[in-house]
């Protein structure tokens, strides 16, 4: 069995999936990225490959993506996380016109046509606010684990403002709220909001066109995208794992460049 394997790798998580040539997802890998990007994508694949009971020689292409991209030497080639978010998100969700993707360290949001194409984006990759680095050092501040930052401000009925929009001077401003009696659950609605609030004024230099669909690790925080849903006014389609969409796209690419390969052999 020919598989293609995408190669996602982040900031903070790598991202592995494995595709048959007729677009059949057969296994999939997250890991965190640590501080060897390379050798975390090599061994999330052999990984991978196991869950399939796939041999490496399986693999008749493979494709990367991330910030790391350039530094997987077993990828064919590099594709950058603009292109297969869109490609990932439009695969699993075919309506989709506006692909919002938060990951570790950076958060995009990209327009699409009727056909899956890149039509216009904006991206921040300058400043971890409204980030997964954001709500995993606000989480710190709120003692409780990332995982449990959602539940905890599923507990509020109104948010606590946070005005800051540096991680810095936000963690800061967490503190002096707390100290001031504030309720844990409120403060993390609040920061949820801010997180929406900033990545709705970066999709609004765009023009949202529904549908839309929200990728990346970020879209696992569900306190997050109810946020995001009520600043849009619109709904917001999460895929079953946000997390491997660009991992996805990039199997996609793998995927129709064999496929040329095979047809022209």
């Amino acid at each position: 069995m020919a598989l293609v394997a995408g190669i996602d790798v982040g900031s903070l998580s790598t991202e592995v999936v494995l595709l048959t040539l007729d677009g059949e997802v057969v296994a999939a890998e997250i890991a965190p990225t640590g501080t060897r990007g390379w050798e975390t994508a090599r061994s999330a694949l052999e990984r991978a490959l196991q869950k399939a009971r796939a041999a490496p020689e399986a693999v008749a292409r493979a494709v990367a993506t991330g910030y790391g991209r350039h530094k997987v030497p077993f990828a064919h080639r590099a594709v950058t996380e603009i292109s297969c978010h869109a490609r990932g998100a439009f695969f699993l969700e075919p309506g989709a016109r506006t692909v919002i993707d938060i990951g570790g360290q950076d958060s995009k949001v990209i327009r699409l046509d009727g056909e899956g194409r890149v039509v216009d984006f904006v991206m921040n990759d300058k400043c971890a606010a409204g980030t997964g680095r954001f709500l995993e050092v606000m989480a710190r501040a709120l003692e409780v684990e990332v995982e449990d930052f959602a539940a905890l401000a599923a507990r509020s009925r109104r948010g606590k403002t946070v005005t800051s929009t540096c991680t810095v001077f936000a963690e800061s401003e967490v503190v002096s709220l707390l100290s001031e009696g504030a309720e844990p659950a409120d403060v993390a609605r609040g920061l949820a909001e801010a997180v929406a609030a900033r990545v709705t004024a970066m999709a609004q230099r765009l023009g949202v066109e529904p549908e839309v669909v929200m990728t990346g690790g970020v879209a696992k925080n569900h306190a997050v995208v109810a946020a995001l849903r009520r600043e849009l006014g619109l709904p917001v389609q999460v895929p079953a794992e946000p997390q491997i969409v660009g991992a996805l796209g990039a199997a996609l690419f793998a995927r129709g460049e064999a496929l040329r390969t095979a047809t022209s052999a």
